[in-house]
């Protein structure tokens, strides 16, 4: 693995979650001239810009082909040594269990979720009050791997990620997907994406809930005149202020457990969980 323990850890994250989502490594036929494989990885129109930003991890590796919408490399020794870790003897794709415990970078997860993942929006329709709550899911479409390696990468999602992803059963592929659907979970997720991708405008749709929701809002107006549009979720998830923050701090040093801390500041018991991961991560706990 000389080339690709070249990478950074970012550049790993980034190209491995590339590869087990959206992209391919070229096989290389019989009597062909080239001696190593290469990435191609196919976009539509509209996603050129993720594409580019995607690009700007790898120094010069990967490079745009306008003409056909494709993100590629040139033959490298890095994707002929990466083939048989994302390929099986008869071509079909796998997960690289042997690569992932490298890819501990958050851009791992953002990547996958960017590729192959959905921001879904559950409505719920009050008539009464003339009222609609938008509720989020996040949905990640690998139903391309069979149910035993959706089950690893779960865990690993977890215990390097902290993400609670469960099997969602599906009739096409090998029939599973993997889900969030906890509101603070998902918010707290999209929030990490965001943060990690805010210079890439074209996917707001996905990684930014309150201008998803403003999305969505404008669409029910036209099917729904007079109906307010909300958020199931945006006074429990709503800042932080400077105070709330000092009490946290202060209640942390006299030894609240968080679900007291949650009590006290009237938030979930997950949001003050992830809120002290954040403080944690920043140095300010």
């Amino acid at each position: 693995m000389k080339h690709f323990m070249q990478l950074s850890s970012i550049q790993k994250s980034v190209l491995v979650a590339s590869i087990i989502a959206d992209g391919e490594i070229t096989k290389i036929y019989k009597n062909s001239r080239r001696k190593n494989h290469s990435y191609r990885e196919h976009y539509g129109s509209q996603q050129e810009e993720y594409r580019v930003w995607k690009s700007s991890f790898f120094n010069g590796l990967l490079y745009l082909t306008r003409k056909s919408n494709t993100l590629r490399s040139k033959s490298s020794p890095l994707f002929t040594e990466l083939y048989p870790y994302f390929y099986s003897v008869n071509g079909t794709k796998k997960i690289p269990f042997e690569l992932i415990d490298q890819c501990t970078h958050f851009y791992f997860l953002a990547i996958l979720y960017l590729d192959d993942g959905s921001l879904c929006i559950t409505k719920r329709i009050n008539h009464n009050t003339k009222k609609i709550y938008l509720l989020p899911t996040i949905a990640f479409y690998l139903q391309c791997y069979t149910k035993e390696e959706l089950i690893l990468l779960k865990q690993f999602l977890s215990e390097h990620h902290d993400l609670d992803l469960y099997l969602n059963k599906r009739k096409d592929g090998n029939g599973y997907i993997l889900k969030l659907s906890k509101e603070i979970e998902v918010t707290s997720f999209l929030s990490r994406v965001h943060s990690h991708t805010v210079d890439c405008k074209s996917m707001q749709y996905k990684t930014n809930w309150e201008h998803r929701v403003k999305l969505e809002s404008i669409k029910l107006k036209k099917e729904y005149p007079g109906y307010e549009t909300l958020s199931s979720n945006s006074k429990r998830h709503r800042n932080y202020s400077d105070s709330e923050i000092n009490a946290m701090l202060e209640m942390k040093r006299n030894q609240f457990t968080d679900k007291d801390i949650a009590a006290a500041l009237n938030r979930t018991y997950w949001s003050i969980v992830y809120k002290f991961q954040e403080l944690r991560k920043n140095g300010s706990l």
